[in-house]
């Protein structure tokens, strides 16, 4: 079963940092992109940071805090979040396209989501 699985969320207090991981697993050859969101209590799921084989690109709001990864060998795309403030409270999701295994096609995962909680 193809799924991508999020951990590293937590409790931190503002100014502090989190590492958050997301592993994909099951019959796939690799990653082509992934993508982080984010969704606070009563807002809209908003994008992130993205990653492909060309770089890497910010939502305004988190740029120059958060830094966006990946370990292709791992099948691993990571978000380190330094400086965080108390907006930055959400449940992250991570979304990915894979290429399946093992007649070669692309689809598109989310992850389940991992909490985030910023104190102030």
């Amino acid at each position: 079963q193809v799924q991508l699985v999020e951990s590293g969320g937590g409790l931190v207090e503002a100014g502090g940092s989190l590492s958050l991981s997301c592993v994909a697993s099951g019959s796939i050859f690799g990653i082509i992109t992934l993508d982080w969101y984010r969704q606070a209590p009563g807002k809209q799921r908003e994008w992130v940071a993205g990653i492909t084989r060309d770089g890497t690109n910010y939502a305004e709001v988190v740029k120059g805090r958060f830094t966006i990864s990946r370990d292709n060998a791992k099948k691993t795309g990571y978000l380190q979040m330094n400086s965080l403030k108390p907006e930055d409270t959400a449940v992250y999701y991570c979304n990915a396209d894979l290429l399946l295994a093992p007649r070669p096609s692309l689809s598109n995962y989310w992850g389940q989501g991992t909490q985030v909680t910023v104190s102030s």
